[in-house]
């Protein structure tokens, strides 16, 4: 059977209160799905709200828009998937083999407390199915509870986007809150490697989380990897 991807992307394109863009980190997304369509992995876009996805400035950036992301850039018909992308209440969470969370900063603001979001993750974790994300992204699985009540990451290893490296973006007086932090409180084993923006992947059963925008494609290959062992 083909495997099915969810990949998930944020709507917001500025921090909150202030003139200041932000948006989907695109070669968090772009990086992923490369890997994915090597394997002819069935790929869905969702947003928390539908409709429109914003691109961060930043990562169109001339150090930051590669080969992969330019491609995707440059091609109408990926584009408009990232315009048009589907509403949480458009898919069936049965369908997917795994969910993938994309970062950007926008994600901090819509991927924390969304119900919808939050109800189809818990239900591919408990039905064996790959929960991951990469920088950011975790800020999705952050607020998400199991059936027990219990925090889906309680006793879990997992990383994204450190509070030393918000620090070096020049962000950390932006962002709404310390999501390492949060992780830590909510008892996840958080792991960062010691060179801030170096790629890192931690996987832990069916979680499956990446530290930064350079970890994108190791993730994807960590998820490949799981998912073929099925």
């Amino acid at each position: 059977m083909t495997k099915r991807i969810l990949h998930i992307v944020t709507n917001v394109g500025s921090y909150e209160g202030l003139d200041y863009p932000t948006g989907l980190w695109l070669g968090e997304l772009t990086h992923a799905y490369d890997e994915f369509e090597k394997y002819n992995y069935i790929q869905d876009i969702v947003s928390p709200l539908g409709g429109n996805s914003p691109i961060e400035p930043k990562s169109l950036g001339r150090f930051m828009a590669d080969q992969s992301v330019l491609k995707r850039k440059n091609d109408p018909d990926f584009m408009r998937l990232l315009e048009n992308t589907k509403k949480p209440s458009d898919i069936h969470w049965q369908d997917y083999d795994a969910i993938y969370y994309t970062g950007g900063h926008g994600v901090m603001w819509d991927f924390l407390d969304n119900p919808e979001l939050q109800e189809i993750t818990k239900n591919i974790y408990e039905n064996r199915g790959i929960v991951s994300s990469v920088c950011h992204g975790y800020c999705g699985l952050l607020n998400v509870r199991l059936s027990n009540g219990e925090y889906l990451i309680k006793g879990k290893k997992l990383t994204g986007f450190a509070w030393c490296e918000e620090v070096l973006a020049g962000v950390a007086k932006k962002v709404p809150y310390n999501a390492e932090q949060l992780a830590k409180e909510h008892g996840a084993s958080y792991d960062k490697k010691f060179i801030p923006f170096a790629p890192n992947v931690v996987k832990d059963g069916n979680l499956i989380t990446g530290q930064n925008p350079f970890s994108a494609r190791v993730t994807a290959e960590a998820i490949i990897k799981a998912l073929e062992k099925k």
